[in-house]
């Protein structure tokens, strides 16, 4: 079982090779994921141009875009990149940039080749449409993170007063 929530009963996801908990939506929280030890040294055995936390970190994404849906299925590279960008936020908030940074992770393409790792290393599994091209250019790091901000109780205007 690569992931646990404590006190939940396991299955497995789909097309995913992650273990999930009962149908009714539940949002998770990455601090309460339990990680399996044959997990992480997987994770461990991949390169080291990504800090292990950034390939937890996804699986964590993909579980929570999987939660947000009305069915479990196939999640696109573009949706999944945003899917990482809305859970960074929620994690992280304003923080959310400075955390993947410092995992090694500053583009969409980082997600990709994440994505990619975890294929290699048998911990997803590669739809037959899935391309590592798919995660290119998504978002600009600073304007989703930074620019764009979810700002509670702040209204963004749209024109320039005169």
């Amino acid at each position: 079982m690569p992931w646990s929530r404590p006190g939940r009963e396991e299955s497995r996801g789909p097309e995913l090779g992650l273990a999930r908990g009962p149908s009714q939506t539940q949002f998770i929280d990455v601090n309460e994921l339990q990680f399996s030890s044959d997990l992480v040294d997987r994770i461990r055995g991949l390169s080291g141009e990504y800090d292990e936390r950034a390939y937890l970190f996804v699986l964590a994404a993909l579980e929570y875009s999987q939660q947000r849906r009305p069915v479990r299925g196939h999640i696109p590279g573009s949706e999944l990149a945003w899917a990482c960008r809305d859970f960074a936020i929620e994690q992280y908030g304003l923080l959310a940039r400075s955390v993947l940074s410092y995992w090694g992770v500053t583009s969409t393409e980082d997600f990709g080749r994440i994505v990619f790792g975890l294929i290699e290393a048998d911990l997803l599994i590669q739809h037959p449409t899935d391309k590592i091209e798919d995660f290119s250019a998504v978002f600009d790091f600073v304007t989703a993170f930074d620019e764009s901000y979810p700002w509670a109780g702040v209204e963004r205007s749209v024109g320039t007063a005169g």
